[in-house]
Parts: C-alpha cells; structure tokens; sequence
C-alpha cells in the first residue's frame, strides 16, 4: 500500500483558530498513521476570485490566473485526500475558503474532474451551538453536493461549536474524534 498524501487548507484569517485547531488534530492523526501531510493558510495566500474567463476548458485545466493557486493547483492534483477546515461566516463557508474552492473549477476538463475519486474531509466551526441557526447546516450541504457533483468521496465532517480562538482545544471528545479521523485518512480506511 502507497503512503497517502493528505492537504489540508486552512481558510481561517485568525491565528490559533478553532477550525485550525480541528485541522491540526486531523493532520497529526495522519501523520502518526503514516500519511504525507501538507497544510495551507489560505488567507496567507494571494488568491484571486476566478473570472469565468474558461481558458481553463481550452488549455486541459490551466488556469491563466498567476496567483498562488498555481502552488496549490498539483497538491490538488495530487493528494489522495483533502481536508477543507474553515469558520462559518454569514451563514456558510468564510470568504477566504470559498474563494480557493471557487478556482477548482479549472480542475474541471472536457476529460473529467482532476478531483473525481479523491477524499473530501470538513472541519467546520461555528459561533452558535446549533449548527442550524449558525448556518455551519449551509456549509456541510453545500460540502456534501460538492463531493456529490466531484464524485468524490465524502471521508468524514468533523464539527463544532466555538467562539474564543483557541476555544475548540477545550472540548476533548472533539479533538479526538478529529485525530482518528486523521488516522483513519492516514491509512486510507475510510
């Protein structure tokens, strides 16, 4: 069996953030089962919003834009899982991780999705705890039509509820369930 590779981008603006935090626990989990692991701090990244321009289409997934999406574009292309970690702002994923997840469409060919038969993981943190009235409810839909439409494999949601930075790490069941989860990315049992 090949060593996996797992990315995780972090769409969180904070430093020490809830939904980092749960990334971390997943990341650590992989990587104690073995997994290749490499994270990304999306808000530290320059990334601009697609422009429909579909280039993309005529160029086999090439996307003109010259931003740092081209350094994420082949761990893409390349991981075996993904892992997706962001706050709810407003009611769904925060502006910074739907703006990378917007520019997959170039990952999207005449020939099929570069992102087809990959892993997906969430690891989603909301202010409110009630996932429905804080909107994290929009976010893990959205997620799951997401990797419905990739056709893709949904690995696993990991959730919560948390305000404070930092706040998450208090809530052990949680971050546990995180770390299996990476575990179990790790070894490709899920």
């Amino acid at each position: 069996m090949s060593r996996k590779f797992v990315l995780i981008l972090k769409g969180s603006p904070r430093a020490m953030s809830n939904s980092s935090l749960l990334a971390d626990q997943i990341a650590a989990g992989a990587s104690a089962a073995g997994a290749e692991v490499e994270s990304f701090a999306l808000h530290q990244m320059n990334i601009q919003p697609c422009d429909g321009c579909d280039t993309c289409k005529e160029t086999d997934g090439v996307c003109v834009i010259g931003d740092d999406m081209q350094t994420l574009y082949p761990a893409l292309r390349r991981a075996d899982t993904i892992v997706v970690a962001c706050p709810v702002y407003w009611f769904t994923f925060n502006a910074q991780t739907k703006l990378c997840i917007d520019r997959w469409y170039a990952l999207e060919t005449p020939q099929g999705s570069a992102l087809a038969g990959k892993q997906f993981v969430l690891a989603l943190v909301y202010g409110d705890s009630d996932p429905y009235l804080s909107g994290g409810i929009n976010a893990i839909h959205t997620f799951q039509d997401m990797c419905r439409y990739l056709r893709a494999d949904l690995a696993g949601i990991i959730h919560g509820s948390a305000s404070a930075a930092g706040e998450i790490a208090q809530q052990k069941d949680l971050m546990d369930r995180a770390y299996r989860l990476g575990e179990q990315v790790g070894r490709g049992e899920v």
